[in-house]
């Protein structure tokens, strides 16, 4: 077989259609892992691609795009990683024969990895080039890396076939309809990226039709000299009795292949909705226009001098917001002043003039910051973040928000955000989020697409004025940046202090702690942290009960009462006298802590803001600092 490389240079190659789509038409449910059938069904792949190659084809992908580990894991496949990889592998050298290229396709890893994720790139790279590995020993001759759209993971796949082999690489990334990837870079710094990583050809599939492909495809042909590929949806999908139903005719993605190569583009092939129909008509289409040496509509294309006006913006023309700058109590944080704050629980439906008047209150006794923490999302109070904007418009009080990742992408946060710093909020708490198991209603979910690390990570590019596919969005946000940590964790895993040791490398800047009931705890944790240097406010619960306080010990993971707080609790004879035995534990507790920290928030219990100012009364502190 002639070389890939060399073949790209005489002629336009015509890559196959869309796997998934094609085993779904023959009766495979689509919730069926499509990989492993390489094991189960193997006749039915081969099927697959004998259509494809009767259509014409001079490339086809193995059927192994969701074949990494952690795609099959949820499955229950992992395990069997390398054979599927290896099968697919196969099965496809069979069907091509000696006069058709294989193509190794490797897709995403379903999950995140850092920045932005818990996978780390060294541990995505491995679980990349355990595939490759699997597809190089099945006699693949190319690799597909495709539907990418995290630079930082297509990067860990690059690297990850290079350890194994210099076969040709192919990569594509996937691009929403304005053109950029799914996370918001530009064609013109993802195709530079992937030039530098190692690719041999560049391109698109996935996510669009042929028409946003095409604008796509031209962006990226005018900043590299490489090879291009392109792999477009037949359209969008429409349902129609249940069955998605793509509406591109085979004619039409036929014109399409036609302006591809009119721009230079070298491989030709369909993704989702495509079918041996489409890359027949395609096929026909690009035969059609004769003989085109590589570089022959290239030249026609975009200079080299406008190629270079586009610049890989990974800085913004604006400095950082400094700390003392972000807000109040960020000013109060950089001098080393003692904070005082007091959690606001949402009001239920849209009436927010009595927790206003209760703000107003809270301010005129010297609370520095309302905290507002995160209820319940399946119960109908309004969120976090609005009441926090609330209260920084209408009264004199800083708040702090939590903001957490459940049900929400990392692109849907990034929005989130920027349109709360434009209506006024500083102060986040960047946490993770529980998911919504109790509530008004039961059956509500959350989705995670990342964690506190990832979602800190994005903050801190937006204070550095840069978004999260590396584009300067203008002006800094100048967000205060606060994390969670809960000391009896940290002081007893060492994976817990890694997790917290991420928070700061990823731009944290202050740390407010569980609730603490044992001074000794937090001397501890105080210890484990004290070289990361960040200002630690400790989180201190006024217990209402024994019952409170033997829920807290035996229902809420991470949380220990000491026997002897639980014993006081128990000794009390009334409600009145639990409450008030609460609150002296709690003062005792703050006498003891705060010469360690810079700070306390008095959590719940909600609505009873007469608990927090007693708590705060021992402090006698008015207008001082410690």
């Amino acid at each position: 077989m002639k070389d890939f490389l060399s073949s790209l240079e005489n002629r336009v190659l015509v890559c196959d259609g869309a796997m998934g789509t094609m085993l779904y038409s023959k009766g495979v449910f689509i919730s069926r892992c499509f990989d492993e059938m390489n094991i189960s069904n193997p006749h039915l792949v081969g099927e697959v691609h004998a259509d494809y190659i009767k259509a014409g084809v001079d490339i086809i992908e193995t059927n192994t795009f969701g074949g990494n580990r952690t795609r099959l894991m949820p499955h229950g496949l992992a395990e069997l990683t390398r054979d599927i990889n290896l099968a697919g592998a196969r099965i496809a050298r069979e069907a091509a024969g000696d006069n058709v290229f294989v193509a190794g396709a490797i897709g995403p890893l379903g999950i995140r990895i850092e920045p932005w994720g818990k996978i780390a790139k060294d541990e995505a790279r491995a679980v990349f080039r355990e595939q490759a590995e699997a597809l190089l020993e099945g006699g693949v001759d190319i690799f597909i890396l495709e539907t990418f759209s995290d630079l930082n993971e297509v990067e860990a796949a690059i690297l990850a076939v290079r350890d194994i082999t210099d076969k040709p690489i192919v990569v594509q990334m996937t691009i929403e309809e304005d053109g950029n990837s799914l996370e918001g870079t530009p064609p013109e710094i993802f195709a530079k990226k992937l030039e530098g990583w190692g690719a041999d050809v560049l391109g698109l599939n996935c996510s669009v039709g042929p028409q946003t492909m095409l604008d796509g495809i031209e962006r990226i042909a005018s900043v590299t000299s490489k090879a291009l590929s392109v792999q477009p949806n037949a359209g969008k999908p429409k349902n129609v009795d249940g069955r998605n139903i793509y509406l591109c005719s085979p004619e039409y993605m036929a014109s399409y292949a036609k302006k591809f190569v009119e721009q230079g583009v070298r491989i030709v092939g369909g993704c989702c909705g495509t079918t041996p129909l489409h890359i027949k008509a395609m096929r026909a289409a690009i035969r059609s226009m004769g003989m085109r040496k590589f570089g022959d509509a290239r030249s026609q294309s975009t200079p080299a001098a406008t190629a270079g006006a586009v610049h890989d913006r990974a800085s913004s023309d604006f400095p950082p917001i400094p700390l003392a700058e972000k807000s109040r109590f960020a000013r109060k944080l950089s001098k080393g002043q003692f904070v005082k704050m007091v959690d606001m629980i949402p009001p239920q439906g849209h009436d927010y003039a009595e927790v206003l008047d209760t703000a107003k209150r809270l301010e005129s006794e010297d609370v520095d910051v309302i905290t507002v923490p995160e209820v319940p999302r399946s119960s109908a109070r309004m969120n976090a973040t609005s009441l926090a904007m609330l209260l920084e418009k209408f009264t004199g009080m800083e708040s702090l928000a939590p903001y957490a990742c459940g049900d929400r992408n990392l692109l849907g946060m990034q929005s989130d955000l920027l349109g709360a710093y434009a209506l006024g909020l500083r102060n986040l708490l960047l946490i993770t989020g529980d998911p919504p198991h109790v509530g008004d209603y039961p059956d509500a979910t959350a989705v995670y697409d990342v964690d506190s690390i990832g979602l800190t990570n994005m903050v801190y590019r937006l204070n550095q004025g840069i978004d999260v596919g590396g584009k300067s969005i203008g002006k800094p946000t100048g967000f205060l940046i606060g994390v969670g940590a809960n000391p009896i964790l940290i002081n007893n895993d060492d994976q817990e202090l890694k997790r917290f040791q991420y928070k700061v490398e990823a731009g944290a800047e202050f740390v407010l702690t569980q609730p603490v009931f044992d001074p000794a705890a937090l001397e501890g944790f105080l210890k484990r942290v004290e070289h990361f240097k960040l200002p630690v406010i400790v989180g201190i619960l006024p217990l209402a009960s024994y019952k409170v306080a033997e829920f807290l010990n035996n229902e809420v993971p991470g949380c220990s009462v000491p026997a002897s707080i639980v014993d006081r609790l128990r000794l009390s004879d009334s409600p009145d006298a639990a409450r008030a035995e609460g609150i002296r534990i709690a003062q005792e507790i703050l006498e003891e802590v705060r010469g360690m920290v810079q700070g306390v928030q008095i959590r719940g219990p909600f609505a009873d803001y007469e608990t927090a100012m007693e708590v705060l009364s021992v402090l006698n502190l008015k207008g001082a600092s410690l």
